[in-house]
């Protein structure tokens, strides 16, 4: 437990000490929801404003934003320098190193979802009471799983050079395309069927179900899209580390 810890501890810091990680994964969303929630907050839409919309779905897009880049470039990255190799023939167990991703990862989802309510609640006139607000963090930091597992495959995919092009190739338009920047209701009818099967749309629904602006689907259905989205791209990361490990050992 100790080994975890320490590198949990190390993962973190290291994050934290990365401008070009750290202020852009947390500023982001944050400055997204200024321009968009506070802005035009007061706004009616679906029965709740603007504000109290957004704050749930730029939450998810900040989110998945601190999951695919913790996970996809750094692992990219980390496997052109070799350093995967280096944590492989160390005694520490190689699950130390996708753990403490995970929770470098889930600490960074929690700061921006703190830090988007202080706002929206400061600045955007959102009204949320404290279990609500709880509540709104644990479904944001718990989804955040299955878009870890999707970094984790694309950064085991991806080379070092192509992983942040790749990465936002993919971040951008499936965050669009599934209702995170404007209510998933002012999409063309073709846009809103193809959201079903993309896991930001069912992650941002979960979401909304706090807030009070989801379309009343069921939650163990958007629960259950997530969980398999998760073990798919789970098992593609999979193959690709043990393909990097057949490369390296034989």
């Amino acid at each position: 437990m100790r080994t975890y810890l320490l590198e949990i501890k190390y993962e973190f810091l290291k994050a934290l000490r990365m401008p070009q990680y750290s202020l852009p994964t947390i500023l982001f969303p944050i400055v997204f929801y200024v321009f968009f929630g506070v802005m035009f907050g007061q706004r009616n839409t679906g029965g709740i404003t603007m504000a109290q919309y957004l704050i749930a779905t730029y939450g998810a897009f900040g989110v998945i934003g601190a999951a695919l880049f913790g996970f996809g470039v750094s692992v990219a990255i980390e496997r052109g320098q070799g350093w995967l190799e280096v944590k492989r023939i160390t005694p520490m167990p190689i699950g130390a190193y996708f753990v403490a991703k995970l929770v470098m990862a889930m600490i960074f989802s929690a700061i921006i979802v703190l830090l988007q309510m202080a706002v929206g609640v400061t600045f955007g006139g959102v009204t949320l009471a404290p279990l609500k607000a709880i509540t709104l963090l644990a479904v944001l930091v718990t989804g955040s799983i299955t878009f870890c597992a999707l970094g984790l495959a694309l950064g085991f995919i991806a080379g070092p050079n192509s992983a942040a092009p790749i990465v936002n190739l993919i971040y951008l338009p499936m965050a669009f395309l599934s209702g995170l920047w404007v209510p998933i209701w002012f999409l063309p009818k073709p846009v809103q069927t193809l959201a079903l099967w993309l896991p930001p749309y069912h992650f941002s629904q979960l979401a909304l179900r706090v807030t009070g602006g989801s379309r009343g689907e069921s939650v163990l259905g958007h629960v259950g899209a997530m969980a398999a989205a998760a073990l798919v791209f789970a098992a593609i990361a999979y193959l690709g580390y043990r393909r990097d490990e057949g490369k390296t050992y034989g």
